[in-house]
């Protein structure tokens, strides 16, 4: 298992990049925990898989370095780094046996045929192919193939990193499930250091420990997922974690209020006047529609997804989400909206705002 030390890294696909703009990956500094499960989250082209690339020495970065354990591995080759890595599309040997891929990497280090056995039986019970070992790889479907690929990775007790591409693509929803569970367990049994890149948020928060939310080939937010939740550090976090995400308003706003058309949302602590673009940020989850409290609504429709119900709305003009209970009444005559003042955050330019009185919020701008 590795420390992975990201040094002022930054990649462009462009020979002379002339600004920020022109960067895939814009300058990270960050520090990876040995023996941590990270999640890379974001939609596509973010730059997640161009970073993991650079981790795994599949790419060389235009500045930087990266450091194992405080080890400049920057120009190291793949070989070098005593990683695995398992990518979105399976990658197998046709020819042989489901058996002799997963011992290959066992194998190609000289390990001895007791412990090869051993091993590939215990890994082929990890991903359900024990009955299929003796099977060539050829002919067999794409999932089956993907899961031979997450067991070459996972096969080998003495990487520094465990490196999965969006790894789950091809799975069929229900053993997406089962294979998460194995890769927690497997952290949890032998503690690698695991970076699993994925746009599916579910399985981020499922799977992690911290996720690594990226926007704009950006890290916007390391967290748990109940830190991303309760406090996005970024618009983009609150919008891509949660289902629906959350609400963005434009706001102006002065000490503990912030003022929409001329009406105000009391917010539960005060703020010097914040510059740029200003709005508010508040979760579904912390909205209630009422009769006579809070500020006017237009209900457009009401989606009853089973455990709570999803209220579509127009608030001054912007479209908002609301979440209400499975029991929670929703009536024709609710036309207000209210807000928990404790769980509205406050961003400027996208980034969370800190309130008077508290330190800065790490990672804004």
């Amino acid at each position: 298992m590795a420390k992975i030390t990201l040094d002022n890294l930054a990649h462009s696909y462009l020979a002379n990049p002339a600004g920020e703009d022109d960067f895939a990956l814009k300058e990270l500094n960050h520090d990876w925990d040995d023996g941590a499960a990270y999640a890379l989250l974001g939609a596509s082209g973010c730059g997640k898989s161009t970073l993991l690339n650079i981790i795994s020495g599949l790419l060389h970065p235009s500045q930087g370095r990266i450091l194992f354990d405080g080890k400049d591995v920057t120009h190291a080759p793949t070989a070098e780094r005593n990683i695995a890595q398992v990518f979105q599309f399976p990658v197998v040997y046709d020819t042989m046996s489901v058996h002799d891929n997963l011992a290959f990497p066992l194998r190609n280090r000289g390990r001895d045929e007791k412990y090869v056995a051993e091993r590939v039986q215990e890994i082929a019970r990890m991903i359900g192919m024990e009955d299929m070992l003796r099977k060539k790889a050829r002919g067999l479907t794409a999932d089956a193939k993907q899961k031979i690929s997450l067991g070459r990775g996972m096969v080998r007790k003495d990487v520094n990193a465990l490196l999965f591409d969006e790894p789950l693509t091809v799975i069929d929803p229900h053993m997406k499930w089962e294979l998460r569970t194995q890769l927690k367990k497997l952290h949890r049994d032998f503690g690698h250091t695991m970076i699993y890149v994925t746009h599916d948020q579910t399985e981020a928060l499922t799977f992690a420990d911290k996720v690594v939310v990226m926007y704009d080939g950006r890290v916007v937010q390391i967290g748990t997922p109940e830190e991303l939740f309760e406090r996005p550090e970024h618009t983009f976090v609150g919008y891509f974690i949660g289902s629906p995400g959350m609400n963005v308003i434009p706001a102006r706003v002065e000490g503990d209020k912030a003022y929409i058309n001329g009406s105000h949302v009391q917010l539960a602590q005060g703020y010097a006047p914040p510059e740029g673009k200003v709005a508010i940020g508040v979760r579904p989850e912390y909205a209630r529609l009422s009769q006579t409290e809070g500020l006017p609504v237009k209900v457009r429709r009401v989606e009853d997804v089973g455990r709570h119900k999803i209220i579509r709305a127009e608030f001054f003009g912007f479209d908002i989400n609301i979440i209400a209970g499975e029991d929670e009444a929703v009536s024709a005559d609710m036309n207000r909206v209210t807000f928990d003042a404790p769980h509205v955050n406050v961003y400027a330019n996208d980034w969370l705002v800190t309130p008077q009185g508290h330190a800065q919020t790490a990672g804004a701008a």
